[in-house]
């Protein structure tokens, strides 16, 4: 059962749209380590916005996921592909279907 998510949004600076997808899809293999992350989304919105959604079993597998190298990665690299600071958003879920 999960019951604690995040909801990250990413807006790429113009001309770091490329680099921000080799990122997203290179931090799965690191997310992969996570033993406490049940599910990992990194999601394309439109041309220059990115989202990740992560869900855990509870706030200290999410907070050992904001401690992770997936999240010191993006921070490191934030100034240089993103055109604002992600914005994190914390939530409670309520229900989930997983396989």
């Amino acid at each position: 059962m999960v019951s604690k998510a995040l909801y990250v949004r990413l807006k790429a600076k113009p001309g770091k749209e490329a680099e921000v997808e080799a990122f997203l899809k290179n931090g799965l293999a690191l997310v992969q380590k996570e033993p406490a992350t049940t599910a990992w989304f990194a999601m394309k919105m439109s041309h220059s916005t990115y989202g990740i959604f992560d869900a855990f079993p509870d706030e200290a597998g999410r907070d050992a996921h904001l401690t992770g190298e997936v999240a010191k990665a993006l921070f490191a690299k934030a100034e240089e592909m993103l055109a604002e600071t992600p914005t994190v958003q914390r939530i409670d879920l309520l229900a989930a279907k997983l396989p």
